[in-house]
């Protein structure tokens, strides 16, 4: 019999570093309609649904549940897309989620964001009483209110409004008896993950405080407030959210534009960067990300090394205006002249004398560039 799954969507290559998104209690992952999209340019994005919300099933969640049940049915869907280890980024009951996976299963999570929540929802009482006014009454007269507590005066999505009328009442009750039985701040110190918080500074459900809490118990945790906000900010403030998450998530290719420039000049990377286009946009990160921040950032071979393995492999292609560029990072990273000549050299025995030949001429004007210059 197949396991029932959380319902998902997933977006971005599937070679992509993955990023789980986690919802807030009475949305569905449409909360990261504005958000998911550009964060899929760098991630295998994957966005579930709480039970009962969205398209997930309501009996995967009953009574007196609790945030480590939820925890356990997103690594069952994470398990089930072959997914071992992930960025995770979530807001409120969503976020956590995230809490609770990176403590008890630091393993699988590379890094956490944690958005418009806490480490304790104000304590049992008000989630209980919710919980036994949504058994017994449904969810129709909360959502007339859900304006109010997610979203500034004046400002609301429709289509989240009408999953919270729509979202099963059990289960909605049951995630309830979730959020009244949670409470890590004990445990906070224990989280040994990369944490992000973000606070809404409008927020009254989760306000700033309670992410300052957590980022002054997680060691090394850093804190963004964003101003406007309310509870749901991926909804209503979604390119200060996608700004903090990128920042936060991005190492990979954060660190391979720093060596892409060290290695092949600040000027040869921003005409790149002037050029870039929404066709060349995603190939551009995966050169940032893959080429300059996984492979030659790796410490077992030196950028001298590697230099000389690249012009050799340029010259055997014949790659030569790729070779003229890495002539000129080959000197940045300390070959000298003669150096340079004794590798072109080298091709001429292993990959032929004419490519060899149109590689010393292009060289040689390169290297007579930086002469005159």
């Amino acid at each position: 019999m197949t396991e029932k799954l959380l319902n998902h969507r997933a977006e971005g290559p599937d070679s992509a570093p993955p990023l789980l998104l986690g919802p807030s209690l009475g949305t569905s992952h449409a909360l990261w309609d504005k958000v998911a999209p550009e964060l899929s340019v760098t991630h295998r994005v994957i966005r579930w649904d709480l039970p009962g919300h969205g398209g997930s099933a309501a009996d995967l969640i009953a009574a007196g549940a609790t945030v480590g049940d939820l925890a356990g049915l997103v690594l069952a869907l994470a398990d089930a897309l072959g997914v071992e280890r992930f960025a995770y980024a979530g807001v409120s009951l969503g976020g956590a989620v995230g809490l609770h996976l990176a403590l008890h299963h630091p393993e699988r999570v590379s890094s956490l964001a944690v958005i418009c929540s806490s480490a304790h929802f104000n304590g049992a009482r008000p989630w209980e009483e919710r919980a036994a006014l949504v058994r017994r009454e449904g969810l129709a007269g909360l959502a007339e209110s859900a304006n109010a507590r997610w979203f500034t005066p004046g400002f609301t999505v429709p289509q989240l409004v009408a999953d919270h009328r729509d979202a099963d009442p059990e289960a909605y009750a049951a995630c309830c008896d979730a959020l009244a039985a949670f409470d890590l701040r004990e445990r906070l110190p224990g989280i040994a993950v990369p944490t992000l918080l973000v606070a809404g500074r409008e927020d009254p459900a989760t306000p700033p405080a309670h992410l300052r809490e957590i980022a002054d118990a997680v060691p090394g945790a850093a804190l963004v407030e964003i101003p406007g906000a309310s509870h749901l900010a991926p909804a209503e403030c979604p390119e200060a959210v996608l700004t903090a998450l990128r920042a936060h998530f991005d190492g990979a290719a954060r660190r391979g534009m720093e060596v892409r420039r060290q290695v092949l000049g600040d000027a040869h990377v921003d005409r790149a960067q002037s050029r870039q286009t929404p066709f060349t946009a995603r190939f551009q990160d995966f050169i940032s990300r893959y080429a300059w921040g996984e492979i030659w950032t790796d410490p077992t071979l030196s950028r001298r090394e590697r230099s000389m393995i690249t012009l050799t492999a340029l010259v055997a292609h014949g790659h030569y205006e790729e070779l003229a560029m890495h002539v000129r990072a080959a000197r940045r990273n300390g070959l000298s002249p003669e150096e340079i000549g004794a590798v072109l050299l080298q091709t001429a025995v292993y990959c032929g004398v004419p490519a060899a030949n149109s590689a010393f001429a292009t060289a040689q004007r390169v290297l007579a560039e930086e002469d005159e210059g």
